[in-house]
């Protein structure tokens, strides 16, 4: 059985179930199909129906678990359909972002991805492979929040929820994450000078590394994807 710990998390019960149970979906620790048995999940949280309940519910609306009335709760397998289309959508937000705060960045926020950077390219040296993906996730996450628009990156981190775990089978990638740091740097160089079709293209680019890299694994692990 997954170990599961909501003693150091924060919010209501109903809060703390469905954040500990993301959490674990997302870095695959729970795999696709893989059955979520409420009295279980119940007896080791120490809680409840109702909070687990709660949280399952939550898991449902962002896709990541499947409920099955009178049967049972697995967690939702891959759709390579799915996944295209939300690398479609995410690459749209996320270029259009990148092109406005090219044109409104400040010194600040420039300060800020050039720290991430710094830091990222810090832990690809280190081979500490989790940290880069976390510090990866943080560049983005800083590009899309200085915008000045909450929705946009609010929109974006939900409908990457299925790619971020995708993109857990194909870690750590050999010379990959070197790459990655070259395309963000890229990115960076073409905010600073205020160049929106550079970085429009130098974006484009890097986020569609990663559908190309995911497309295989159907083939590698079938048993994560849904029938099509």
């Amino acid at each position: 059985m997954v170990t599961l710990d909501i003693t150091e998390l924060e919010g209501p019960l109903g809060q703390r179930v469905y954040v500990a149970l993301r959490n674990r979906i997302l870095d695959m620790t729970l795999k696709p199909g893989a059955v979520l048995r409420k009295g279980a999940l119940c007896e080791q949280l120490g809680v409840s129906r109702s909070p687990v309940s709660e949280a399952l519910g939550r898991l449902s609306s962002d896709g990541l678990v499947d409920i099955i009335p009178q049967s049972a709760t697995r967690v939702s397998q891959f759709s390579m359909a799915g996944l295209r289309e939300d690398s479609f959508l995410r690459e749209a937000v996320e270029v259009a972002a990148v092109a406005r705060v090219a044109e409104i960045r400040t010194a600040e926020q420039l300060k800020q991805l050039s720290r991430n950077l710094r830091l990222q390219t810090l832990l690809v040296e280190d081979e500490d492979f989790q940290g880069f993906f976390e510090a990866d996730l943080t560049f983005h996450e800083l590009i899309l929040g200085f915008t000045g628009f909450p929705k946009v990156a609010l929109a974006a981190g939900q409908m990457s929820l299925q790619l971020q775990r995708a993109r857990m089978l194909i870690l750590p990638e050999r010379g990959r994450p070197s790459e990655t740091v070259t395309e963000h740097m890229a990115i960076l160089k073409a905010i600073k000078a205020q160049d929106v079709n550079a970085v429009r293209s130098a974006m484009t680019g890097h986020l569609r590394q990663l559908i190309s890299r995911i497309e295989p694994l159907e083939r590698l692990h079938p048993e994560f994807f849904r029938p099509n």
